[in-house]
């Protein structure tokens, strides 16, 4: 097992009209990825570079914290979604 494998990535959500964006961030690189869920279930990835501000960010745009277990569903969507022929 490699030295990122062992990362407790740091998750957060915030929910918005009609679509949410989940933040996983890497306490120790201050990197992670952004995910913005839209109405009709489309997910976009975004890999991101945050500084040390980002958990004060975060705070003042009302994200909370939320659960890992969501956020890899929604990461892994495409593996379970059954492609049309």
């Amino acid at each position: 097992m490699g030295k990122k494998d062992a990362i407790v990535y740091k998750y957060y959500k915030r929910v918005f009209d009609d679509y949410k964006v989940l933040v996983a961030v890497n306490p120790i690189d201050l990197t992670g990825i952004e995910l913005i869920v839209h109405p009709d279930e489309k997910v976009e990835k975004t890999d991101m570079e945050f500084d040390e501000d980002i958990y004060e960010d975060l705070e003042v745009d009302e994200f909370k914290e939320s659960s890992p277990l969501e956020f890899q569903l929604y990461m892994k969507k495409d593996f379970f979604e059954r492609k049309d022929d």
